[in-house]
């Protein structure tokens, strides 16, 4: 039994050794309409993708949305030196999908799309 509970361990501690450091709940910055959200980053296959999870207004007041559970982050790719590319970002303020990058930098996370060579871009904020 002692063996299985150790194996168990082993088995957990690998599993959180490989996450992908850019995995976790990041605050956005504030949309053209001033709500911003957390949206909760986790690997899908071999990629990284992205969900929201909860929206806020300007104030900090939660809000409900129809957007909330969407996927706005999908085929993304670790590149490494923290770069992220390949994938796609759906901006819900505009309702529009851009073509998209991503840096981490500690607990900062640069998100940058474009859409027809118009581009834009925000810097979110680590939660957890």
């Amino acid at each position: 039994m002692k063996l299985m509970t150790l194996a168990a361990g082993l088995v957990l501690a690998a599993s959180a050794a490989f996450a992908d450091p850019v995995e976790g709940t990041w605050k956005t910055q504030p949309g053209d309409d001033g709500n911003y959200g957390l949206v909760t980053i986790s690997t899908c296959g071999a990629d990284i993708c992205g969900v929201l999870g909860q929206g806020y207004d300007a104030s900090g007041k939660k809000i409900a949305s129809p957007n909330i559970g969407k996927q706005m982050i999908w085929g993304m790719k670790p590149a490494g030196d923290g770069a992220y590319k390949g994938g796609k970002i759906w901006a819900p303020d505009r309702d529009k999908t851009y073509n998209s990058k991503m840096t981490l930098s500690g607990n900062q996370l640069k998100v940058e799309g474009c859409v027809l060579g118009i581009c834009r871009g925000q810097t979110w904020t680590r939660v957890k």
